[in-house]
């Protein structure tokens, strides 16, 4: 059996090794950020989370997705992150043992936006009427 077999349906997802990096990045920019040593009057008194980090096949560069905690706009916050990358990139180099420290980007996370969207939809009163006569279609054939 071939070692790289590719989806012949589609595109890839992340490799075990994309994702254990991007784990372990994610994880070091969190312990770095929460050390409070990053001087960018920007970042003070802010609280975020980085959900996720996504880092590409050759382990070289890494998309940080970073949400801010309570109804602020991530626009700041991504500008900001941009700012001190340098500054990040050269404590995730002490913190991570790559043989080339990824290059960061920073994307804000979307998802929780895209949940909220969801659950609103699932709770239309349209859906609502729909799954009841769903319910009463599939309890009428017993």
């Amino acid at each position: 059996m071939r070692r790289h077999q590719t989806n012949k349906g589609g595109a890839k997802g992340p490799s075990q090794r994309q994702l254990r990096a991007g784990e372990l990045v994610r994880r070091a920019l969190a312990d770095i950020v929460l050390r409070g040593n990053i001087q960018d009057p920007d970042l003070a008194g802010v609280s975020f989370t980085i959900t996720e980090v996504r880092v590409s096949p050759d382990l070289r560069q890494a998309t940080c997705y970073v949400a801010p905690l309570g109804a602020q706009d991530p626009a700041p916050l991504v500008k900001a992150l941009t700012r001190v990358r340098g500054y990040l990139r050269g404590q995730l180099s002490k913190e991570v043992t790559f043989k080339f420290t990824p290059d960061l980007t920073f994307q804000p996370d979307t998802s929780f936006d895209q949940a909220d969207a969801v659950d609103k939809l699932l709770h239309s009163p349209e859906v609502a009427r729909d799954l009841s006569h769903d319910d009463e279609a599939q309890g009428g054939g017993e």
